[in-house]
């Protein structure tokens, strides 16, 4: 046999010593990378927590050691440690980690119902807000505080506030429905037109008010956790912990949205059907946030795009990461309110504007300069 008739030797068996293209052989380290980012965020974000919320359980006007508020835990959880005097021991359990829970809580709320309006409608600049829920629990809270109500004790302005706050969503989504079906520009629109009638609304009764009930009214609007207690924990936990538990469920579905809705609809995504529902969850965090808090804004706007710029837009991570990071971020603005000017404290709301604003500038410019202008 000739060298021309000899058949070529075997390549080696074994994987190539390149990186493989076709998915056949080892992810490219950019890929694998771009995989662990997620876990990497969560990591973080739990550590976050944890260093978090025994730093805030010590610091403010009243300070405990650190050391002392684990001891505290580990006590109450039967887990050892020593049971504090009287007064550092009821001001950490009936003052500073009612506060810290509802932080929490409603951090969460607002972070993971930002996540899910920028899927809805597919826009990064969107947030709870657009669609009236804060504005419309705004009239509700202030309606109650103007009129007097107190059918329901201390939970006459939260309870008020959150049963208007959805209705406004409700009159948003019927409104903007034509044919059965819901366009999200229509959705948009109408939330800006019922904003708008919320804030006349919101206007009259403070013309009407007395002086005192002038003062809470602004105060409500302003956002605070001043006033935050275990009852009212109570009051804000199975709102939260319903939408918080239901939003995750439809992450696969907003991953296909995002593709458009046609070629959602022909994945088998029922467009209409998962709008009303995610509008429905996100009314529900955030009346139930808004109702206890006031208003609070750029949570819901903030988080969810940082972690889509650091993790990419797959909505298995976005949804829980943004509840992670939203808890993260208010209770740290929570802790610099109650810090900052003491004896005073600043209003969580103004003190998250004024972070927020900055970042939504930036975004806006940001996003036009990748489109190349609005047009």
């Amino acid at each position: 046999m000739t060298a021309v008739d000899r058949p070529a030797p075997e390549a080696p068996a074994g994987p190539s010593p390149g990186p493989a293209v076709d998915g056949t052989g080892t992810p490219p380290v950019r890929e694998r990378a771009a995989r662990g980012t997620p876990w990497l965020l969560t990591a973080g974000l739990l550590a976050a927590l944890l260093v978090l919320v025994p730093v805030a359980a010590g610091l403010g006007a009243y300070p405990i050691p650190t050391g002392d508020v684990l001891a505290s835990v580990a006590h109450r959880a039967g887990l050892g440690g020593t049971a504090l005097d009287r007064v550092p021991e009821s001001v950490l359990w009936d003052v500073r980690f009612p506060r810290i829970v509802l932080a929490l809580l409603i951090g969460g709320s607002l972070g993971c119902a930002g996540a899910l309006m920028q899927g809805v409608f597919g826009n990064p600049l969107a947030e709870p807000g657009v669609i009236g829920v804060s504005s419309g629990a705004a009239v509700g809270a202030v309606a109650a505080i103007a009129l007097g109500l107190d059918f329901l004790g201390t939970f006459t302005v939260p309870a008020v506030a959150f049963v208007t706050g959805l209705a406004t969503v409700l009159v948003v989504h019927a409104t903007s429905r034509s044919g059965g079906r819901t366009e999200v520009v229509t959705l948009i629109l109408t939330g800006i037109a019922l904003n708008a009638f919320t804030g006349a609304l919101t206007g009259l009764f403070l013309f009407f008010a007395d002086s005192a009930a002038v003062s809470q009214i602004a105060f409500w609007q302003l956002g605070s956790l001043a006033q935050a207690t275990w009852p009212k924990v109570l009051a804000v936990l199975p709102c939260a912990a319903a939408g918080l538990a239901l939003a995750p469920l439809y992450a696969r579905r907003l991953d296909l949205l995002s593709l458009g809705e046609r070629p959602a609809r022909h994945l088998g995504v029922d467009v209409e059907r998962l709008r009303l529902v995610l509008v429905l969850v996100i009314a529900l965090l955030t009346a139930a946030a808004v109702s206890v808090s006031g208003i609070i804004g750029f949570v819901g706007l903030v988080v969810p795009h940082l972690l889509r710029m650091a993790a990419g837009p797959g909505h298995r991570f976005l949804i829980p990461g943004s509840a992670l990071g939203g808890a993260a971020v208010l209770l740290a603005a929570d802790l610099a309110a109650r810090t900052l000017a003491q004896p005073a404290e600043l209003p969580l709301g103004v003190l998250t504007a004024l972070l927020g604003s900055p970042f939504f500038l930036w975004l806006l410019r940001r996003t036009r300069r990748r489109q190349g202008g609005w047009a």
